[in-house]
Order: structure tokens, then C-alpha cells, then sequence
């Protein structure tokens, strides 16, 4: 599946720039958390900087969208940060810039990092997750942008070679500890699926609606090809949710999966359409930390852009379809739009933040 955080490989260096319990949905309270570990918060967290925003990306172009119109910046070296980005950058209006490094491993890591560093007091943060990835033509183009209500995991999979599965089944892929592919898992590991705060995507979509979003002649020839829409429509903000695992996939059956999949796991609820790396395991570092009160949940918000479709055209093969990715232009458009349909969300926060302090205000 993909970030198509790897886009940058070509163009940039990383360094410079038992009951299957129900869908997690930790935003509505923290109560868990132990005594211990609030205690530490109480001695050394609250002394910490306040952001009002923290946005994640997860490499270096995503990054500059935000730190080359917000600043000037203040950089904060956090010890456990990625060595290609050690530093948070945060400015006078207390937003903040973190970058992750891409895939779930470099994720987790630095968000573990950060939420239990002693240099911030996130307990009011809103996190905004900003980053780019493949989209489905069915629900968008590329330069859409995705406000999610789930994160999936598509990865915490069985997975039989497609050459190999039973008569009567459309893909080797099916949860695990179940008996075919249509059924629902025992959520063992509990990080699957989690439901984000509603009323907090539902904010950030109503104030970004509206954004014009940034486009390209080589995103519009790609979108000419497909006979349908709304991938050869321009792109816009959208809602439908967000699909992740490590693995970069390209193809019709596969990303069939992904939805039907989607499906599965949010009992019909969610709607694929955008395909990432590290969603899942950031709002899992968080929720970590969340377990100790250094973050709250209900304030994670996640948006996604399309950077290229995540199957091919009629007449276009899959392995074209990855192997060119590139060529369908949506890269730029797409980390201009992190910055277009993310910023109404986090000037709101910080220019109305006796709003927001205590919780999403209703509006």
C-alpha cells in the first residue's frame, strides 16, 4: 500500500527536504490511563511548550508545504525523532511541524517520541495528519483531498499467492483466524481499524469545502483517460476513509480488496479511497500516549491527497499503472492541496482557539 511518500525517491532527498471487540474508537474519553503515568505527565509534561497544532507528515515535501508559508520557525530537537528529521518545528501562533519518515516502522517511532518528550504539553494539541496517497478513481482524482472518519489496516491480512486460492474465492486476501474472505476477524490486535472523532472530520470538511485546489496539465491528461467519474472530474475535498499497510499496491482485483475490505472492517460504515503507509500506526503511538493522558484522541484529524490512482484505466495494464506512476502528475498538485484544504482547519484552531481549547465547538 501506499504513502506515495515515495515519490520523493526520484525527485528529492529524503534528508533535505477472544470477542472480536469493536471498532476502536478511543476518542470518546481516555479513562484508562494509570495513576503512575499521570503522575509523571503532572511533574514533567505540563512544563513542556503548548501547541495548539501538531501536523504530521511523513517526508520532506509534505513537510514544506506547511514550513514554507507558516513561519518563521523555531526548531526543537527531540531526542528518539527521526535522524533524517530530528527536529519540530513550531512558530510564533503555536503550530507545530513533525516528519515522521515514511512506512509504519519510522512512524510509530517518531510519534512515540514525540508525545512522551518533556518539551511539549500536547494535551490540547489537535493533530493534524497531512500527507499524500493513492486514490481510488470510484470516490476521487488525483489532487483530491480526504478528510477520513476510519483508518484500516490492510496489511494485518492472511494472504494466499493469487495464483493458489479455492475455487470461488476473487482474491487470496482474508482476515485473520477466519475461513474466507468475506468474513469479519477477531480484532486481535487490536489496531485494524480505528473510528476517528466525527465532529471533529466533519469540522475540518465543512471549513475546507470550498477550497479551490491546486491542478496540473499532466493530472488532467491522466484524468482524460478514465471514462468515468469522478476521476476525469477536478479534483475536490472530499470524505472517505483511508486505507494502510507498508506494501505499495497497484490493480483493479487489489484495490477491490481495499474496498471490500474497508467495508468488512468498519461493518459497512466506511468508504475506501485513499491508500497510505502510516495512518494506522500513528494514531496508535497516539492513542499510547493518549493511555496516559499526554494526548487526547478526539482531537486527531486525518487528510489525505491523491498523488496518483491506485488502479489502472480500461486498456491500461496494473504494472504500468505503478511503474509510471509518476507520469500522471499528481505529486505537485497534491502536496499544494496538503496546504489548501489543511490550513482552514488549523487557522481556525489557532485564530479561534478559545473555541477549540476545551473540545470541537459546535457551530
Amino acid at each position: 500500500m501506499l504513502t506515495r511518500s515515495i515519490l520523493s525517491a526520484a525527485a528529492f532527498s529524503l534528508a533535505a527536504c477472544a470477542t472480536a471487540p469493536s471498532i476502536a474508537q478511543d476518542h470518546q474519553g481516555n479513562d484508562q490511563g494509570n495513576d503512575q503515568g499521570n503522575a509523571a505527565f503532572a511533574e514533567t509534561g505540563a512544563q513542556g511548550r503548548p501547541v495548539k497544532v501538531m501536523i504530521i507528515t511523513m517526508f520532506g515535501p509534505e513537510g514544506q508545504a506547511w514550513l514554507d508559508r507558516l513561519g518563521p520557525w523555531r526548531d526543537i530537537t527531540v531526542p528518539g525523532l527521526s535522524p533524517d528529521y530530528p527536529a519540530v518545528h513550531c512558530n510564533k501562533q503555536d503550530v507545530c511541524v513533525v516528519t515522521t519518515g515514511m512506512g509504519y516502522a519510522n512512524a510509530s517511532a517518531t510519534i512515540m517520541a514525540l508525545t512522551f518528550s518533556q518539551r511539549f504539553d500536547l494535551r490540547r494539541t489537535y493533530f493534524l495528519v497531512s500527507g499524500i496517497a493513492g486514490v481510488d478513481p470510484a470516490q476521487g482524482t488525483v489532487g483530491s483531498a480526504a478528510w477520513s472518519k476510519y483508518l484500516v489496516d490492510f496489511s494485518l491480512q492472511w494472504e494466499l499467492d493469487a495464483r493458489e486460492i479455492p475455487a470461488g474465492w476473487n482474491t487470496g486476501f482474508l482476515g485473520i483466524n477466519t475461513k474466507s474472505p468475506n468474513d469479519k476477524p477477531p480484532l486481535d490486535y487490536r489496531t485494524e481499524v480505528f473510528q476517528l472523532n466525527p465532529q471533529l472530520t466533519d469540522a475540518a470538511y465543512a471549513l475546507s469545502r470550498n477550497v479551490v485546489l491546486a491542478d496540473s496539465a499532466q493530472a488532467q491528461a491522466a484524468r482524460a483517460k478514465f471514462t468515468y467519474a469522478p476521476a476525469n472530474r477536478p479534483p475536490t475535498v472530499i470524505q472517505c476513509d483511508t486505507s494502510s499497510g507498508n506494501t505499495w499496491f497497484s490493480g483493479t482485483l487489489i484495490g477491490e480488496r481495499a474496498r471490500q475490505w474497508t467495508k468488512i472492517l468498519t461493518d459497512g460504515k466506511g468508504t475506501y479511497c485513499m491508500t497510505a503507509q502510516e495512518d494506522n500506526a500513528t494514531y496508535e503511538a497516539l492513542k499510547r500516549a493518549a493511555s496516559v493522558k499526554r494526548v487526547d484522541l478526539s482531537r486527531v484529524a486525518v487528510l489525505r491527497t491523491g498523488s496518483d490512482f491506485d488502479r489502472p484505466y480500461a486498456g491500461q495494464t496494473s504494472a504500468d499503472n505503478l511503474l509510471n506512476y509518476a507520469d500522471q502528475g499528481g505529486f505537485a498538485p497534491a502536496t499544494e492541496n496538503l496546504y489548501r484544504a489543511g490550513n482552514p482547519l488549523v487557522q481556525d484552531i489557532v485564530t479561534h482557539w478559545s473555541e477549540w481549547r476545551d473540545g470541537v465547538p459546535r457551530r
